[in-house]
This record gives structure tokens, C-alpha cells and sequence, in this order.
């Protein structure tokens, strides 16, 4: 008997050998780096709706008189908040609902470049609760 040889795998044992390979590592690490790119580009638009979001409701629950108020009061909230870029007061739409309560409308679109020619497109939307 020959002690350099090695045991062969049976069929049974090679079916239960579990892995990734190194083409494989390389393509999921490839899919979660281009998730972490875009997810990193997408996060401060989204934090940006939620300011954006929170401050029209805040107006809002103030149901100011006019609707110039309600730019003045927007603008004085876009001089604190700086993650306010994309509405301007101009942008909001006033009206009253049939309780006679303010209600301010925005929407806006984002473009986010992601590389190349290849860019994304978000339509956010929103309205004071």
C-alpha cells in the first residue's frame, strides 16, 4: 500500500461539501459594492424628503392665515434645515381642506448620477398630514 496517495471522496461525501468560490465571492462582492454605492447616493435624498416632510407639517399644524405665511414661515425653516435643497417655498401648493384646515402639497424630482451615462430617478411626493 502506498502512503503518499491520498483517500479518494466518495460521491456521498463530495455532494455534501459546501462553499463559495472565488468567482463566486467576487460576483456577490461585486453586487454588494454597487448596492453600497447606490444606497450611499440615495440616503440623503431620502433624509431630505423626511426634513422636507417634516417641516411642512409642522407649518401646517400652525394653520397660518395666508399663504404667503406659509413661504415666509418655509424659508425661515430652509435658512435652519441645510439639507434643504430641493423645494423651494415656491414649489409648495396651499390650500385648505373642508374643515378649513391648511394643507401645503410639494413634489419634486431627484436625479442622482450613478455612473457614466446611468443616472437615477426619484419622484418624491408629498402632502401635510
Amino acid at each position: 500500500m502506498n502512503s503518499s496517495r491520498r483517500p479518494s471522496l466518495s460521491p456521498l461525501s463530495r455532494r455534501r461539501q459546501r462553499g463559495l468560490s472565488l468567482i463566486g465571492l467576487l460576483f456577490w462582492g461585486a453586487v454588494i459594492a454597487v448596492l453600497a454605492v447606490v444606497g450611499m447616493k440615495v440616503f440623503p435624498t431620502v433624509l431630505e424628503y423626511y426634513t422636507v416632510q417634516k417641516v411642512v407639517d409642522r407649518i401646517a399644524a400652525g394653520n397660518p392665515s395666508t399663504v404667503p405665511q406659509v413661504r415666509q414661515e418655509f424659508d425661515k425653516a430652509t435658512a435652519v434645515e441645510y439639507s434643504i435643497q430641493s423645494v423651494k417655498s415656491g414649489d409648495l401648493v396651499v390650500s385648505k381642506d373642508g374643515n378649513d384646515k391648511v394643507v401645503i402639497e410639494f413634489a419634486y424630482d431627484k436625479e442622482i448620477d450613478l455612473f457614466g451615462p446611468v443616472y437615477l430617478l426619484i419622484k418624491y411626493r408629498g402632502r401635510s398630514h
